[in-house]
This record gives structure tokens, C-alpha cells and sequence, in this order.
């Protein structure tokens, strides 16, 4: 394929377009990164309290699960249609609707991790005299650190995905190449603009994976034994009388 043409020509795969519009590619991408890095981190902030109120029974927890279930069927058109009174055309319209988003995956992720905290492990820090706090915040949400951050690398990789939508706004990152790109056919920049999307999810858990892998060095403890072990080895007992 000669670069030369290939604008020209229309084609998927062209390199020319990728060198010619680098600034506007690497501007969208920055932006895509920095709506999906705000919007994970908030909707965080916001399920931890959503998690220990709808832990506090069953009273608290239909009404916060089902809220938060509720919000996340809301078409992301609808959601942003419903805040742009309160935000206008801004970058908060979009982050917010993302947040949202992301509480039913949080939310639901750090009430596992609470749950899976053993019961006998909270009766000894109480023992020892920690109290409702400093037992949350030493012992219980390090523990649950496997579930709160696999849901994390959920929330993340589904909200890079739905901050494309945020262009119709003109705040949605590599989505306000796409949507345009699309109605245009202008093939190139649809290719490389989604292409850039999938790159950024794939980085992003890979990232977060490795976070994981670091924070939590005790979910794989238990695997070197197993492969250091020796297989069991039959013995051969002599029949009577040989």
C-alpha cells in the first residue's frame, strides 16, 4: 500500500494518517485516559461507604444494591440527558455518569472482599484491642484487597469503553474521533481511533494486574509449595512368599 495515496484512497490501514494527526490522536488519548483515571478513582471513593452502609443488613443492602443495579441499566444517552442540567457540556456530565456506572461493580466487588475476611481473623483483632476503625482499615479492607481490586479492573476496562460515548458532549476522549470518523467514513481514523480504545483497556488491566500481583503477594503464597513438592511415589510391597 503506498502511503502517499492511502488518504486518498480511504483505506483501513494508514500510516500517513497516523504521522499527520499525531498531536489530535495523542490529545484524545490523554483525555480518554484522564476521564477513565478520575471516573474509577471517585466511583472507589464512593462504594467503599456504599459497601460498609449496605453490609450493615439486609435493610441497607436491597435498597443500596438495587439503586446501584438500577443506575447501570440507565442507556448511557439517557444518563447523560438526565445530568446535563446539572452540568451542562462539561467533563463533570461525563465523569459523573461514569462514576455511576462503575457503583454497581464496585460496590458489589468490596462487600465479597469484606465477606471473605474470616470471622475468627476479626475476633482476634478485637481481642487484641482494635476497635470498629482501625479493624476496617488494618485488617478487614487489606484482606479484601483480591475482590476490591478485581472489581477495579472491571470497572476500569468497562468505563474506558463507555467514555466514547461522552462525544456527544465533545468529552469522550478517542470517541470524539470515532463518532465523527464514522459518520463521515472515514475509515482510517475509525480504525485507529478504536484501535487506540482497545489498547488502552488491554493496558490498563495489564497494569492494574500487576498492581494486584504487588499488593497482594499472599494469594499466590501457596502455589510454591505445590510445585516444589515431590509427586508421590508408588512403593512396591513383595508378595507373600517371594
Amino acid at each position: 500500500m503506498d502511503n502517499r495515496n492511502c488518504l486518498v484512497a480511504n483505506d483501513w490501514f494508514c500510516w500517513d494518517y497516523v504521522t499527520s494527526r499525531s498531536q489530535e490522536l495523542t490529545d484524545a488519548t490523554v483525555q480518554h485516559v484522564w476521564i477513565t483515571a478520575v471516573s474509577v478513582l471517585i466511583g472507589l471513593l464512593v462504594s467503599v461507604p456504599l459497601a460498609l452502609l449496605a453490609r450493615r443488613g439486609r435493610h441497607w443492602a436491597a435498597p443500596v444494591l438495587g439503586l446501584t443495579t438500577l443506575l447501570y441499566t440507565v442507556p448511557s444517552l439517557a444518563m447523560f440527558s438526565l445530568l446535563l442540567p446539572f452540568f451542562g457540556l462539561s467533563a463533570a456530565l461525563v465523569v459523573t455518569g461514569l462514576v455511576l456506572y462503575s457503583l454497581t461493580i464496585l460496590v458489589r466487588n468490596v462487600m465479597a472482599g469484606l465477606a471473605a475476611v474470616p470471622e475468627e481473623v476479626r475476633e482476634a483483632a478485637r481481642g487484641m484491642g482494635y476497635g470498629p476503625g482501625r479493624l476496617l482499615w488494618q485488617v478487614e479492607l487489606p484482606l479484601a484487597l483480591p475482590a476490591l481490586l478485581a472489581g477495579v479492573r472491571i470497572a476500569t476496562v468497562s468505563t474506558v469503553a463507555l467514555t466514547t460515548v461522552g462525544s456527544i458532549v465533545g468529552k469522550g476522549g478517542l470517541g470524539n474521533l470515532i463518532a465523527p470518523a464514522v459518520n463521515s467514513s472515514f475509515k482510517a481514523q475509525v480504525l485507529t481511533a478504536s484501535v487506540l480504545c482497545v489498547l488502552l483497556a488491554l493496558a490498563a488491566d495489564l497494569l492494574l494486574l500487576g498492581v494486584q500481583r504487588l499488593l497482594t503477594p499472599w494469594t499466590r503464597a501457596d502455589r510454591a509449595p505445590r510445585k516444589a513438592a515431590a509427586p508421590d511415589v508408588p512403593v512396591s510391597v513383595p508378595a507373600e512368599g517371594a
